[in-house]
């Protein structure tokens, strides 16, 4: 049960701040591309590289902390759901060439945002321990 309330507690933190970074993204940049999503999945997938990295040398302490950042805040933050329905408009409306860029950008960005994040813990983890 505990675990559960960690999940929870995370999830309803990260989906206050995923609402938070597509209301600011559509004040600042305007509605028309989903920069919000994009944000938060490229943000989203640099932090969880980083907890990546920093857990693996926590040990038995990762848990607790996988469950609440990993899959509860992160889980919340991220939108693939929201990416997917944004593509589909997109394609709906004929903006092809937008959408691909979009498609491109979204996994691409987040794949090389996990690489990155995980390989900043790993240097900091390695400077640490030196």
């Amino acid at each position: 049960m505990f675990n559960l309330l960690l999940v929870m507690l995370g999830g309803a933190l990260g989906s206050g701040a995923r609402y938070l970074v597509g209301r600011g993204a559509v004040l600042w940049l305007g509605p028309g591309y989903p920069w919000g999503t994009l944000a938060v999945n490229l943000v989203g997938g640099l932090a969880m590289g980083l907890l990546a990295g920093g857990l693996a040398r926590l040990g038995n302490g990762a848990e607790t902390w996988r469950l609440l950042i990993g899959v509860g805040l992160l889980g919340g933050f991220t939108t693939f759901s929201a990416f997917s329905l944004d593509v589909v408009a997109m394609l709906q409306r004929g903006d092809w060439g937008l959408a691909i860029g979009y498609i491109s950008a979204s996994v691409i960005g987040s794949v090389a945002a996990v690489a990155a994040g995980f390989w900043i813990a790993t240097m900091m983890t390695t400077r640490t321990l030196a």
